[in-house]
């Protein structure tokens, strides 16, 4: 079986680029990381920055969607 991507584009998952890929997986690991420590340890920052990696996906995917 093959996959496809899906040409279609979504708001909620925009694509990712590899460095934003391991960024995000860099995230992910820290905020799990502090997670581990505690539930009153802080990870605003982290989800500040996992938000705004996204914001630029899905701002990178729309300008390529409008040029198509």
């Amino acid at each position: 079986m093959t996959s496809k991507k899906n040409a279609a584009y979504d708001p909620k998952h925009p694509p990712l680029t590899t460095g934003e890929k391991a960024k995000f997986a860099w995230y992910v690991g820290r905020m799990a990381k502090r997670g581990i420590a505690g539930e009153s340890v802080y990870q605003g920052d982290l989800e500040k920055k996992v938000d705004r990696l996204l914001d630029g996906a899905r701002q990178r995917a729309e300008k390529n969607a409008k040029k198509k």
